[in-house]
């Protein structure tokens, strides 16, 4: 069925079974258009990432314009010390999500969100970043890399070194004083403030114009 002709999400969490479209959208963004200086490495438009499998259609980072506007914030006070946001993953519609479910080994289906409960990345408001310097491009140590599924991809995780525990805060830090919510088994990754009350989102990215 196109998904345009797919129902209305109306209210604040409803069933995934029928996805919000393009005609019901909120306004997803490019966040490069409201965060210039803002690095991105859309991984999943690629095949550098844990399945191996090309994801994405293009390698575009979108997010709901209020939720750009605020992770701008954050930019904003990095540049102060000399370092910017690097970002690895942002909105994935529904679509995407269950080419990712379909490409992920059975074994590590543990870690993905399954497409019939939405998950957290379709909706617009999560995002998966880090820290580089302006100077020179490199990443700050935060003891793992994107997507890393051992005990270290924990915030807390005792087994990395000062600098990456240092790291690790200064993110959170910032990403918790403009409005995003941390979950401790991903050091990377940020939910916005309410994120259950946005819908899911099915439009893919041919389709964001």
């Amino acid at each position: 069925m196109s998904i345009f002709k797919k129902g209305v999400l109306i209210g604040l969490f409803v069933s995934v079974s029928i996805g919000a479209t393009s005609k019901e959208m909120p306004e997803l963004i490019d966040i490069t258009k409201v965060i210039p200086n803002i690095k991105i490495d859309c991984v999943y438009a690629t095949t550098r990432n844990f399945t191996g499998a090309k994801i994405y259609l293009k390698p575009i980072c979108y997010l709901l314009k209020p939720v750009a506007k605020q992770l701008a914030k954050v930019q904003k006070e990095l540049e102060k010390q000399g370092l910017g946001l690097h970002v690895w993953d942002a909105y994935r519609p529904l679509p995407a999500q269950k080419r990712l479910w379909d490409a992920v080994p059975v074994e590590q289906k543990k870690f993905i969100a399954n497409p019939k409960m939405g998950g957290k990345h379709t909706r617009g408001t999560t995002v998966d970043l880090t820290i580089y310097r302006l100077s020179d491009g490199k990443l700050l140590d935060m003891g793992t890399y994107h997507d890393d599924f051992t005990k270290k991809a924990s915030y807390d995780c005792p087994d990395i070194s000062d600098e990456a525990k240092r790291n690790r805060k200064l993110l959170r830090d910032l990403m918790i004083k403009y409005g995003f919510e941390p979950i401790p088994h991903e050091w990377w990754h940020f939910d916005f403030h309410g994120w259950q009350n946005y819908p899911v989102l099915e439009v893919d990215f041919d389709v964001i114009g």
